[in-house]
């Protein structure tokens, strides 16, 4: 079995991913059994499981699926939030 999150090889009967620490193993919503990331349906009772997202997909998420609607909406009314924050930075870099 693949890790979902890194690809990296996992033993059959892993429930975590040796190299990230990723959950392996997805819990049914209604029977609460556990199925690989990549079934369909539920091993035990059957039902539709949702589709395993990647790691794309979870990384680069659209901002309006996690940002609240009265946030989003202050955000947009405000012209110095859309500009953003100038700031002087001093950065020494070192070896």
């Amino acid at each position: 079995m693949n890790c979902p999150r890194c690809e990296q090889q996992a033993p059959s009967d892993a429930a975590f991913c040796p190299k990230c620490g990723a959950k392996l193993t997805h819990a049914c919503p209604q029977c609460g059994a556990a199925n690989a990331p990549d079934d369909n349906f539920c091993r035990k009772c059957g039902m539709q499981l949702a589709p395993a997202s990647g790691p794309a997909a979870t990384r680069f998420a659209a901002p309006q699926s996690y940002t609240p609607k009265h946030l989003a909406e202050k955000i947009l009314t405000s012209k110095s939030a859309l500009e953003g924050e100038r700031k002087q930075v001093t950065v020494l870099f070192a070896i």
